[in-house]
């Protein structure tokens, strides 16, 4: 199955630990599918590497069928070991690669993200050639609690000054959807507004009809 260029993603949802809840991620992660997600992050911050393995093996396995590209969080080896679509690191992580081996460790995956904070980080990581980045938290989140929203001042930043994809993320719900669309974003990442609701599937299904 051919898997969907990051450029032509929209809606960038999460199978993410914290909010699990005991669900079955492989059924978690079909439910996002069916709403319409076109890319998905697997996030399991506080597991071991053979938990995190485990869960992005079932995620993979899940969405084979589908061109949904699967994208494991932080960590470079799993995303290898499940044979993964691709890896997000946030500032530090990428940081931390020195640059001369930086690309010879990412290559044979198809998709590198960076989370960005500022738009000095969103031009650097453009210059680093990510295939994408994550702008935010444009909201309050309880997904980064005690970092400061960057508001949508930045996403109208990035939004004129940067060519690379972006994804809108952080605090993102269908209430205040039309804000950041109105700032420039075309593409948001959104975790608890669909893992926290009744139904993940119609959720996804409500954030795709307002982004196409």
């Amino acid at each position: 199955m051919t898997k969907t260029a990051i450029a032509d993603c929209r809606l960038y949802g999460f199978i993410d630990t914290a909010y699990l809840a005991g669900r079955d991620p492989a059924e978690l992660t079909r439910q996002l599918i069916a709403g319409g997600v076109d890319v998905i992050q697997v996030r399991a911050k506080q597991e071991t590497y053979s938990q995190r393995v485990a869960l992005a093996l079932a995620v993979v396995r899940a969405a084979q069928s589908s061109p949904v590209p699967i994208i494991v969080n932080d960590d470079i080896d799993a995303a290898f070991e499940v044979g993964g679509d691709g890896v997000h690191l946030g500032q530090e992580d990428w940081a931390s690669l020195p640059l001369e081996q930086r690309w010879e460790k990412l290559v044979g995956l198809r998709i590198v993200g960076i989370s960005t904070h500022s738009l000095e980080q969103a031009q650097m990581a453009e210059r680093d050639g990510a295939d994408y980045i994550g702008v935010g938290p444009v909201f309050a989140t309880g997904t980064k609690p005690g970092v400061k929203p960057v508001g949508l001042e930045l996403v109208q930043q990035v939004a004129a000054r940067i060519a690379v994809p972006f994804f809108a993320i952080g605090g993102i719900t269908l209430s205040n959807l039309d804000e950041v669309l109105t700032a420039g974003a075309t593409r948001v990442a959104v975790v608890s507004a669909i893992l926290c609701a009744t139904d993940a599937a119609k959720a996804s299904t409500e954030f795709k009809q307002r982004l196409t």
